[in-house]
């Protein structure tokens, strides 16, 4: 059996894994630079907070409301962010997490404030032979993280995936090509942000609360981090990424409550010594 403290870090990376890796979808794939990642993370973990607690819905129900939620608002920001490009397309990105940080810390009636939903239960899934020692939530959130990173690694070799890689090269080209670049950028978006929901469906029920620190710029800025910790466009980077960084988290805040700067200096190393990650720092060292 695993102990407890290794289940949390697993737990905890898996889930900002799983947000970590659709955000590579855009930022390494598709070429587009979001900060906006957090709002749709957040969208799926309060969806579960409200219905979870003053509704008693089932793990199922939040679970699919959490992701089409999230689904439907990424869709809708989509059309207002890609009206621009590059820098704009950033900012734009940027301001909708934080006016979801202003909603969730003002709209006390719906989210809760400052303090947030608390008393968010763990589903019973019923799991016996796996559930020894509690860890039933910990299995299931490993089943959600295989299935995910199937799900993007099909995505992103599909001829859908191949598109966004070219659209990413070479705008004018593909648009020369035949293709529709807004539709392929606004469904990534779209399909990032369902991915997002998920994972802050799976981190409200972990963590049993929600609350306005979701959503905040250094949440939104962590998982960008991953994503160029690990090396965008690899999938697999950012996933190794999340896990670092989780690790790191949990780790230096023991010794230090100023771990974040601990966070700011790798993301400066990594920028400088292995900007294309650390995936693809191990492709130049072996060559």
């Amino acid at each position: 059996m695993l102990p407890a403290y290794v289940v949390i870090l697993l737990t905890e990376g898996m889930i900002a894994a799983i947000a970590a890796g659709s955000l590579d979808l855009l930022i390494g794939y598709a070429g587009l630079a979001s900060l906006g990642h957090a709002a749709f993370f957040a969208v799926g973990a309060y969806a579960t907070g409200i219905l979870a607690t003053r509704h008693a819905a089932s793990f199922g129900t939040t679970l699919v409301v959490s992701v089409l939620l999230a689904a439907a608002v990424s869709a809708v920001v989509a059309l207002l962010a890609l009206r621009a490009s590059g820098l704009y397309f950033m900012m734009i990105t940027l301001s909708v997490s934080m006016c979801a940080w202003g909603l969730a810390y003002r709209w006390v009636s719906l989210t809760g404030g400052d303090t947030g939903i608390v008393g968010i239960a763990r589903p019973k899934l019923g799991l016996p032979t796996l559930a020894r020692g509690g860890l039933d939530f910990y299995y299931t959130v490993l089943a959600f993280f295989v299935v995910c990173l199937l799900l993007l690694l099909l995505l992103v070799w599909s001829p859908f995936g191949k598109t966004l890689v070219g659209i990413r090269d070479s705008e004018s080209r593909m648009r020369v090509l035949g293709f529709n670049v807004w539709l392929h950028k606004h469904l990534a978006l779209t399909i990032a942000g369902a991915f997002a929901g998920l994972a802050g469906c799976l981190y409200a029920y972990y963590n049993g609360h929600v609350g306005p620190d979701a959503v905040d710029l250094g949440h939104a800025m962590l998982f960008v981090l991953m994503v160029i910790l690990g090396g965008p466009g690899t999938l697999v980077g950012p996933l190794l990424g999340a896990f670092i960084i989780t690790f790191l988290e949990k780790m230096v805040s023991v010794f230090t409550d100023r771990w974040v700067m601990i966070l700011a200096a790798a993301y400066v190393v990594t920028a400088l010594w292995a900007p294309r990650g650390l995936l693809g720092l191990v492709g130049v060292v072996r060559r």
